[in-house]
């Protein structure tokens, strides 16, 4: 007999915590004889459908009374709103922390540094369609992670997968930005996109793109006359240590050229 996986040892019980498997344990301890697992499985499949169908997401945030096993209800930032305006708005989204594909995949053998990554994703993801905006400090205390390691994750998750997820420092142009402002000027000037689409995909306002582009070409003409710091911060009023910023993103233009 096969000896299973410590991991699957270690994880495997977790999934009886969400609501499918509640449905289909229920049928196995009352109805031991009437249903088989493969039924007992489309059973809970249809019963979670019809309930679904009838309490739409909407109605379901709105009342905040209905969340699944590893979700949680926060009050995220409006996204329509910036965390340092005296006039700030919140509203309550649903995130899920804890999934049961997280448990399935650590049952699997995945790193649990990797699932982390994906939450986080997640969840910054959820927040937004909610109307919600995370900031790391949010996602740091949902998950008791220190900040440093939620940004750090964050970023490897952006660097993967070619994107950049609707967080406060992208969205309110708030915190270092510089693999924002990378991915959008890669987007227009080396795979000549226009700025509508680059604004859409990175979630960034037009507003946002517009300036980092603009602030990105008076660098570079004054750049290509006078490559000091302190002349071209004079010159064009753009703070030193975004000047530095462009000029990185610059002299790393033909290179980003010849790779596309």
């Amino acid at each position: 007999m096969m000896t299973k996986p410590d991991c699957v040892k270690r994880f495997s019980s977790a999934k009886s915590r969400f609501l499918k498997p509640v449905i289909m344990n229920f049928f196995d301890k009352e109805f031991p004889k009437f249903f088989g697992p493969v039924v007992r499985e489309k059973i809970a499949d249809e019963l979670i459908g019809i309930f679904e169908n009838n309490c739409p997401v909407q109605r379901i945030l709105r009342k905040s009374k209905r969340i699944k096993p590893g979700q949680l209800i926060w009050n995220a930032l409006d996204k329509n709103t910036r965390g340092d305006s005296p006039s700030r708005r919140f509203v309550p989204v649903v995130l899920t922390i804890v999934s049961e594909q997280d448990i399935l995949q650590l049952e699997n053998g995945i790193l649990p540094s990797v699932i982390a990554k994906n939450t986080i994703a997640r969840i910054i993801n959820e927040a937004f369609q909610q109307g919600g905006v995370l900031s790391t400090r949010d996602i740091a205390l949902v998950t008791l992670k220190c900040t440093g390691n939620v940004s750090q994750l964050r970023l490897d998750y952006e660097k993967e997968h070619d994107c950049v997820l609707p967080h406060t420092g992208a969205l309110h142009d708030m915190g270092s930005t510089i693999t924002h402002k990378k991915s959008i000027i890669n987007k227009i000037v080396i795979q000549k996109k226009d700025p509508t689409i680059a604004a859409r995909e990175t979630n960034h306002s037009q507003r946002a793109v517009d300036r980092y582009l603009k602030d990105y070409n008076r660098v570079k003409t004054v750049y290509e006359q006078n490559q000091d710091i302190t002349f071209i911060y004079q010159v064009t009023g753009i703070a030193k240590h975004v000047v530095k910023q462009y000029i990185d993103i610059l002299q790393n233009e033909k290179e980003l050229s010849q790779n596309f």
